[in-house]
């Protein structure tokens, strides 16, 4: 069995400004996002981490590094990355759902098929990659501590795959910038959901 604790980084300038989406746009960590993850930092300087992983992002990568006290060298995987969100890259919801409501009710209906802003990622690609990367943890970390830090779109669907819950749910689950949820995993696909949000 693997323990891991999940975080989603600290606030970005995309986030600061109306949340913005922000999938691959490497975004920059606010002052806010900075004191945030020095927060997450100050909650786990007694968790002893066998190492510590990231979306290849900025914001995700900074948020590790301090949130982890820089006490392991971050591993940044491109597994991990954010969903690829095509043509809302950059936009408020608000925006590019005024310019074509049907391509954000499609995703929001299913998910798993749909791609993201019409020419993004779908769940299914997304679900895909994620589990190869935790197929990859268990096989060298289990009954290891390990940190993550990545997005708020691929941690979603990650915990509500987990669950079992469908796809079309995942909008349901709650990660705030820099919150920590905690699950273990093990080689039996047997999932527990510790702490949500933290």
């Amino acid at each position: 069995m693997i323990t891991i604790y999940l975080l989603r980084h600290g606030e970005t300038t995309f986030n600061a400004d109306g949340n913005r989406y922000c999938g691959r746009t490497d975004a920059e960590l606010t002052t806010k996002g900075m004191e945030q993850a020095q927060r997450m930092q100050s909650l786990l300087r007694d968790v002893d981490f066998d190492a510590v992983f990231s979306s290849p992002l900025q914001r995700a990568r900074m948020t590790a590094a301090v949130a982890s006290g820089n006490r392991k060298e971050v591993k940044p995987d491109e597994r991990l990355i954010e969903v690829d969100f095509g043509l809302w890259e950059g936009k408020r919801s608000e925006e590019f759902i005024a310019e074509n409501p049907e391509a954000w009710e499609s995703w929001i209906k299913d998910p798993l098929t749909t791609a993201a802003g019409q020419c993004g990622e779908t769940g299914a690609a997304v679900i895909e990659r994620l589990d190869a990367f935790f197929q990859d943890l268990l096989r060298h970390y289990d009954g290891k501590t390990v940190l993550i830090v990545a997005h708020n779109g691929v941690n979603r669907l990650f915990l509500a795959w987990q669950l079992g819950m469908p796809l079309g749910n995942y909008r349901r689950i709650v990660q705030e910038n820099s919150s920590l949820t905690i699950v273990t995993l093990d080689q039996h696909k047997s999932f527990n959901l510790l702490k949500l949000n933290a």
